[in-house]
C-alpha cells in the first residue's frame, strides 16, 4: 500500500512537471500572438482547421491554439489565463480532471481545450449542473468563441427539436447533464430520422464533474408514460402503515435505509386486507404498495428528502439542496409520499426508456471534467470512467485557517454554540456563510438568529430562485448567509470592501456531510485566490452521520475523557480523525453501491445498444428493409416448425403448425394439411417460407413504388419493436427488484440477473420476430400511412402520402399441450415461455 501511494505521488509530480513544460511552450508564444492584429488573430482559426484536415494532430496544434485563446481572452474578456490555468487546460484536453480550488478560474481554463477540440468540427459539449450556469457561460464565454469564428449553441429544456438540432450542430454547445441524457433517449424513440437532434458524441467537459458523475451516477434518467393505478390502493396502504409500531410491526436499518415488516406486521396486513398469505404471487402488488408506504412514512422525511410546494411533493437534491423540478420518485414511491402528505395523488408512470449518467457519459469519444474536489474519489473516476485526477497548484498560496471540529453532546448545545459564534463574528463585521445539510436545519438556525435579532439571508430549496443575488452579497461586510448544501452552486463568493481586514469569509458547517468532498466544497468557499478566511465545523453526537457511523466509538472516547456536561465541548484532532474515518466508510459503501448499480446497468446497456442500433438502422434505411424482415419471417417459421416437430413424425403437431400458418402467415384457403403431410422438417419450412414470400411480393405490388414499401416496413417494425422494448424494460426492472432474494439460495444475484436477463432478451427478440411477421403478412393496406411513437401514444408527423397498416382480425392458434412443459417455448411461436403465453390462457 505504501509503495502504491508513493508511486501515485511520484506520478503526480511527473505529470505536473510535464504540464508545466507545455504551459511554458504556450507562454513562449505570447509576444508573437500579442503582435497580431484582431483580424490576424481571428485568421488563426481557419488556418488551424485546415492544418488539422491536412493531418496535423490536436496535440501538435495545442501550444499555438492555447496561445491564440489566451490572447483573445485578454482582448475580448479582459482576462488572461495564468500558468496554472494553462496546466489545467492541457489536463482537460487529455481527457482528465484538473482539481482546481474554488476561485481559480475553471470556466476560463476550459476555453482553451474547448477551442482546440472544436477545430475538428465534431462538436464539443460543455456540461453544467443547471440551466442558469449553462446560459451564463454560453453568453460570457460564447463571446470569446464567436470572436474567434466558432459557432456556439445553448441546449435548454424549453427549446423545440429544431432549436436543439441547431444547438447540437454548433462547434461548442452548453447543456445540462439531464438534457443531454434525455435528448439521447428521445432520439432513440423518434420515428423519423429528421426528428433526431444529437450527432455522434465526441468530446465533453463536465463542470462540477464529481456532482454529475459521482453524486448523480445512480440516478437513472427515465422517460415514462402513464400507467393508471387506483389512488385508493395508495390511501389504503398508507392508512394501514400509519397504524404500525416500530420494532413491534416493522424494523428499520438506519445505515442502509431499508425497512421490513416483522411477523407481527405481516399478520396485521393479512388480517387488514383479508388475505391468507401476504407473500403469495397474486398479492405481489399489495406487498409492493405496503413496502413503498413504509418507506414514505418512516424513511423519507419532509423538508429533508422532499418539500411540499403548491400542493405537490417536490424532491430535494441531497447534494445541492435544490428542488429537482420535474423529477418524481419511480416505482410508486412518489404516490406513496403523496398519500402520506394527503396531497393529490398523480398517476404512476410506466418506463419507456432509461439510462444512467454513468453509461451515457461513457459513450463520449473523450470525456474530461472540472471540480475543486475530486482527489477523494480518484479511484472511482479511474475505475469507472478511465479518467485521472491531477491536483493543480493554486495561483497564490492558500492562507485559510481550517480549525479542528468542535463536538457537543446534544444538537441543542451545538446550535446554541453556532449562534454565539455568529453573534461574535457578526459584531466585528466579518461575513459568515453557514452551511447546513438539510432544509429544516437552515430554518432552525434562521429562527435562532431572528430571536437574537441578527439580520441574515437563507438559501435553500424553497427560495433557490434568489440564489445569484444572495451569493453576490454573501461576501459583503457584516452579511450572514445560511445555505443548504453549497455543492454544485457554481458561483464564487467575492469579498467586499474592508472584509480582508476582519479576517475574510468565515464558513461554519453545522454538521459533517456523509461525503468529505461536500465538506471540502463548503470549506472552499472561503480563502479563494489567496484571500484570508476561516472554517469551522460543529458536530454533536445526535448528528445523522454520528448516529449511523461512529457515535458509539466517540461516546466511549468521551467517557474516557470524563465529559458529561450538556454544553461541554471538545476540540480534538482525534475526534476529527474518527469523523473522517466514518465518512470514508460511508464513501466506501456508496462507491460499492454505485459499482454494483453499474454492473446491473451494464446488462441493460448491452441490450439497449443492440436495440437502439437496430432501430437506427430501420429509421435511416433508404432502400428496402427486406434484409431485415425476411430473416425475421424465416426465424419465426423455423422456431414454430422446430418446436412442433420433435420426436418421430407420428408425434409431430402439424395441426398447430397449420393453425399458425393460417392465423399469422397466409389466407386460410391458401394452405391445407395436405401441404404439410409426408414432408421433412426442412420441406415444411420451405413450404411456409415460399407462401410467406409470395404474400410479401403481393403486398409490394399493392404499394405504389419502393418508397411506400419501405414506409410500410418501417411502420410495422418500429411499432412492434417499441412496444416490446418498453415491456421488456418493465420486465427487467421487476427481475432486478426480485433478484436479491436469490442470494438466500446461495446464488450470485448478479450472475443470475445476467443469465435471466439474456434469456428474457432472447424471448423478446423472438416475440418481435413473430409479431412483425404476423403484421407484415396479415395487415391490410389503407391510405395515409403513419408511423406511431409508442412512447407518446400519439401519431407522429407523416412525411408525405403514404399508406396505413391496419391489423387483420387475428385467428386464435389452437395448441396441443399434452407434452409441453411450463417453461418450454410456446408452440404458437410468440417466443414466450408456454406458461406466459397459451399456458396462461388455458389456465383461465
Amino acid at each position: 500500500m505504501a509503495n502504491f501511494l508513493r508511486n501515485l505521488i511520484e506520478n503526480d509530480k511527473k505529470e505536473l512537471k510535464n504540464l508545466s513544460k507545455i504551459a511554458m511552450q504556450v507562454e513562449e508564444l505570447a509576444n508573437e500572438m500579442a503582435n497580431l492584429s484582431d483580424d490576424g488573430l481571428k485568421a488563426k482559426t481557419p488556418e488551424f482547421k485546415k492544418r488539422y484536415q491536412d493531418g496535423e494532430t490536436l496535440d501538435a496544434l495545442l501550444p499555438e491554439a492555447f496561445s491564440v485563446v489566451r490572447e483573445a481572452a485578454k482582448r475580448v474578456l479582459g482576462l488572461y489565463p495564468y500558468h496554472v490555468q494553462l496546466m489545467g487546460g492541457v489536463t482537460l484536453h487529455r481527457g482528465n480532471i484538473p482539481e482546481m480550488k474554488t476561485g481559480e478560474g475553471k470556466t476560463l481554463t476550459a476555453t482553451m481545450p474547448v477551442y482546440l477540440n472544436a477545430l475538428t468540427g465534431e462538436g464539443v459539449h460543455v456540461v453544467t449542473v443547471n440551466e442558469y450556469l449553462s446560459s451564463r457561460d454560453a453568453t460570457e464565454m460564447g463571446e470569446l468563441y464567436e470572436w474567434l469564428g466558432l459557432s456556439v449553441g445553448l441546449n435548454l429544456n424549453s427549446k423545440s427539436s429544431e432549436e436543439k438540432r441547431e444547438a447540437y450542430l454548433a462547434d461548442v454547445m452548453y447543456s445540462t447533464n439531464n438534457e443531454l441524457g434525455f435528448d439521447y433517449l428521445r432520439d432513440n424513440m423518434v420515428v423519423y430520422k429528421e426528428q433526431m437532434v444529437q450527432r455522434p458524441l465526441n468530446y465533453a467537459i463536465v463542470d462540477e464533474v464529481d456532482s454529475i458523475l459521482i453524486d448523480e451516477a445512480r440516478t437513472p434518467l427515465i422517460i415514462s408514460g402513464q400507467a393508471a393505478k387506483s389512488t385508493a390502493f395508495y390511501n389504503r396502504t398508507d392508512f394501514f402503515v400509519k397504524g404500525l409500531k416500530e420494532e413491534e410491526d416493522f424494523t428499520i436499518d438506519v445505515s442502509s435505509k431499508t425497512i421490513a415488516l416483522t411477523e407481527n406486521g405481516i399478520e396485521k396486513a393479512e388480517k387488514t386486507f383479508r388475505i391468507d398469505n401476504l407473500y403469495d404471487v397474486e398479492n405481489q402488488a399489495l406487498t409492493h404498495h405496503i413496502d413503498q408506504a413504509l418507506r414514505a412514512n418512516f424513511i423519507m422525511h419532509h423538508d429533508v428528502d422532499y418539500v411540499i410546494q403548491d400542493g405537490k411533493v417536490m424532491i430535494v437534491d441531497q447534494f445541492t439542496g435544490r428542488i429537482m423540478e420535474g423529477r418524481r420518485y419511480s416505482d410508486g414511491l412518489h404516490q406513496a409520499i403523496e398519500a402520506k402528505e394527503n396531497v393529490e395523488i398523480q398517476n404512476e408512470s410506466k418506463t419507456m426508456a432509461n439510462i444512467t449518467f454513468q453509461n451515457y457519459f461513457r459513450m463520449y469519444k473523450k470525456l474530461a471534467g472540472m471540480t475543486g474536489t475530486a482527489k477523494t474519489e480518484e479511484e472511482e473516476f479511474r475505475e469507472i470512467y478511465n479518467i485521472h485526477v491531477v491536483a493543480i497548484p493554486t495561483n497564490k498560496p492558500l492562507i485559510r485557517d481550517d480549525k479542528p471540529d468542535l463536538l457537543y453532546p446534544t444538537l441543542e448545545s451545538k446550535h446554541n454554540a453556532v449562534v454565539e459564534e455568529i453573534q461574535e463574528r457578526h459584531a466585528n463585521g466579518q461575513p459568515i456563510l453557514v452551511g447546513t445539510v438539510a432544509v429544516e436545519t437552515s430554518e432552525l438556525i434562521s429562527g435562532l438568529l431572528r430571536e437574537n435579532k441578527i439580520p441574515h439571508q437563507v438559501l435553500n430549496a424553497k427560495n433557490h430562485f434568489k440564489e445569484a443575488e444572495i451569493i453576490t452579497n454573501a461576501g459583503q461586510k457584516g452579511s450572514v448567509t445560511i445555505a443548504t448544501n453549497m455543492a454544485g452552486r457554481g458561483t464564487d463568493i467575492k469579498l467586499g470592501a474592508g472584509v480582508r481586514e476582519v479576517g475574510g469569509l468565515c464558513v461554519i458547517g453545522t454538521e459533517r456531510h456523509e461525503s468529505r468532498r461536500i465538506d471540502n466544497q463548503l470549506r472552499g468557499r472561503s480563502g479563494r485566490q489567496g484571500d484570508p478566511g476561516v472554517t469551522q465545523f460543529y458536530l454533536s453526537l445526535e448528528d445523522e452521520l454520528m448516529k449511523r457511523f461512529g457515535s458509539e466509538r466517540i461516546q466511549a472516547v468521551l467517557e474516557r475523557l470524563k465529559v458529561s456536561e450538556e454544553d461541554a465541548v471538545i476540540q480534538s484532532k482525534m475526534i476529527s480523525r474518527q469523523v473522517e474515518s466514518a465518512q470514508k466508510r460511508v464513501e466506501g459503501n456508496n462507491y460499492d453501491t454505485r459499482k454494483n448499480v453499474l454492473q446491473y446497468d451494464d446488462v441493460m446497456r448491452e441490450q439497449r445498444e443492440i436495440m437502439y442500433n437496430q432501430r437506427l438502422e430501420v429509421i435511416m434505411a433508404e432502400e428496402s428493409l427486406k434484409h431485415v424482415t425476411i430473416p425475421m419471417i424465416k426465424r419465426t417459421i423455423e422456431r414454430i416448425v422446430r418446436i412442433n416437430t420433435q420426436g418421430i413424425p407420428e408425434e409431430w403437431k402439424l395441426q398447430t403448425i397449420l393453425d399458425f400458418a393460417q392465423a399469422s402467415l397466409v389466407h386460410p384457403d391458401d394452405i391445407a394439411m395436405s401441404d404439410l403431410e409426408n414432408k421433412t422438417v426442412e420441406e415444411i419450412e420451405n413450404v411456409l417460407l415460399d407462401a410467406a414470400q409470395a404474400i410479401y411480393t403481393e403486398k409490394e405490388k399493392q404499394l405504389n413504388g419502393k418508397e411506400q414499401v419501405l414506409e410500410f416496413e418501417k411502420v410495422v417494425i418500429l411499432r412492434v419493436v417499441d412496444s416490446k422494448w418498453t415491456e421488456h424494460i418493465d420486465t427487467m426492472e421487476q427481475l432486478r427488484q426480485g433478484i436479491g432474494l436469490r442470494a438466500y439460495g446461495q446464488s450470485n444475484p448478479l450472475v443470475e440477473y445476467q443469465a435471466e436477463g439474456f434469456k428474457l432478451f432472447e424471448e423478446m427478440i423472438a416475440s418481435i420476430d413473430y409479431e412483425v411477421t404476423r403484421l407484415l403478412m396479415k395487415s391490410q393496406i389503407r391510405q395515409n400511412l403513419k408511423r406511431e411513437q409508442v412512447a407518446k401514444g400519439t401519431t407522429a408527423r407523416s412525411t408525405g402520402d403514404g399508406q396505413v397498416v391496419q391489423e387483420a382480425q387475428k385467428k386464435p392458434v389452437k395448441i396441443d399441450d399434452s407434452k409441453i412443459g411450463r417453461n418450454d417455448p410456446c408452440p404458437c411461436g410468440s417466443g414466450k415461455k408456454y406458461k406466459n403465453c397459451h399456458g396462461k390462457i388455458d389456465e383461465k
